[in-house]
């Protein structure tokens, strides 16, 4: 947070030395000197989505194999995800990928290994508690890597409106005391500007291998809270 406290020029100057204004731009005049204060305010809440993506990569020997074998192991995943109820609405492809591998040895020719391709499969879930089971399902059905989960606000409109309204007082009484440590009764706003952003706990990564018979652990998930933050950045005129 930081505090620039200085005095006005008088209109006909500011003019003078500013680059041109858009035409909806609004230039408020000040007859005394100027604060302009940052204050942020975050607000925490309990997440009611998680956000995981999944997906498959296979290896063969020609680029047809490659991707016919993707396929069906991604039909698998895609058909699991979906029988665990999760709307096809919140079910997202994010890219396919096909490359040939080779191993590099110094100087000998290099050895070609086949061509990987890869599908993945973004998956929004709505009940939070679920996520580690719903993981633990995607490895199952076939799964060789998986990351998330990334937990969210559905609507934070109401955590922002407080983040915003906290951070503005914050603003406003901080420019107030400036203004009575400099002699000056009360401030008048001339400008805000704001920025939003949001706190989570970082997402994991897992790299998941083929169920086999040894039972598996369930994957543990604690949501915690997420935060919705609000900066605000306003210029208040010092005023009698």
């Amino acid at each position: 947070m930081r505090a620039i406290l200085f005095a006005a020029l008088p209109f006909a100057a500011v003019s003078a030395i500013a680059a041109p204004a858009m035409a909806a731009e609004i230039q408020i005049q000040a007859q005394g000197p100027v604060v302009e204060i940052n204050a942020t305010h975050t607000v925490n809440g309990a997440p009611d989505v998680a956000v995981v993506s999944a997906g498959v990569t296979t290896r063969a020997q020609s680029a047809v194999a490659a991707m016919r074998q993707n396929a069906e192991a991604m039909t698998g995943v895609v058909a699991k995800i979906k029988a665990l109820g999760v709307d096809p609405k919140d079910i997202q492809t994010q890219g396919i990928r096909l490359n040939p591998q080779y191993r590099y040895n110094g100087n000998e020719p290099r050895t070609f290994l086949g061509y990987d391709a890869s599908n993945r499969v973004s998956i929004k879930l709505h009940k939070v508690a679920e996520t580690g089971e719903v993981l633990d399902a995607l490895v199952a059905a076939g799964a060789t890597d998986i990351s998330g989960p990334d937990f969210q606000l559905e609507d934070d409109a109401a955590a922002k409106a407080a983040a915003r309204k906290a951070a503005f007082a914050e603003a406003r009484e901080r420019a107030s005391e400036y203004a009575r440590m400099a002699g000056y009764s009360g401030v008048r706003l001339l400008e805000i500007d704001e920025s939003v952003s949001h706190q989570g706990p970082v997402p994991m990564m897992v790299q998941a291998r083929m169920a086999d018979s040894a039972p598996m652990a369930k994957t543990p998930v604690e949501p915690g809270e997420v935060g919705t933050s609000v900066s605000v950045t306003a210029k208040f005129e010092m005023t009698r």
